[in-house]
């Protein structure tokens, strides 16, 4: 594992809040059941995603395809509840807009923010009508995992130094 003394130093990316950018739950799932569950922590394969969830790929995942974050704030102002954004990842406290093309460390695990994780309709089968209009380019990250490790929630999110 990589020496983390340098990610410790940093300032979290919200530098200044009161609350950092934190991990507020995970949530993972398995085909065919739609329902996610919620755990407490779960361990980060670098370019394969978490282990548990459907989106694992033993074989490597797609740029992007490791990992999904959205905003808790979000969530919450859409009226939808916990893990119904089918996002691995709530978290607390930052914009994740800004961490597209960047790396940053979630608890213990390096990731690089690839794109915005769009609503679909798959999603608004499984919600309300309307919920793709209410999050569009505001439903979350998708990002990949650069190094092993375990993501737990209460885990801060930190923006590598530049």
């Amino acid at each position: 594992m990589r020496d983390v003394s340098r990610w410790r130093a940093m300032c979290p990316i919200n530098e200044g809040v009161a609350d950092p950018m934190t991990v507020v739950a995970i949530h993972l799932g398995a085909p065919p059941n739609p329902r996610l569950w919620t755990v407490e922590s779960v361990k980060a394969v670098a370019g394969k995603g978490l282990t548990g969830d459907r989106h694992f790929d033993p074989t490597g995942a797609p740029p992007g395809g490791a990992l999904t974050l959205v905003e808790e704030e979000i969530v919450d102002e859409v009226g939808l509840p916990p893990g119904r954004t089918r996002r691995q990842l709530p978290v607390r406290g930052v914009r994740l807009n800004e961490l597209i093309g960047k790396r940053s460390r979630v608890g213990e695990v390096e990731c690089y923010g690839v794109a915005l994780c769009e609503p679909c309709r798959h999603l608004e089968r499984l919600t309300r009508p309307g919920i793709i209009e209410d999050l569009v380019h505001r439903a979350g990250i998708n990002a990949d995992i650069l190094t092993d490790g375990r993501i737990s929630v209460g885990d801060k999110i930190m923006m590598e130094p530049a």
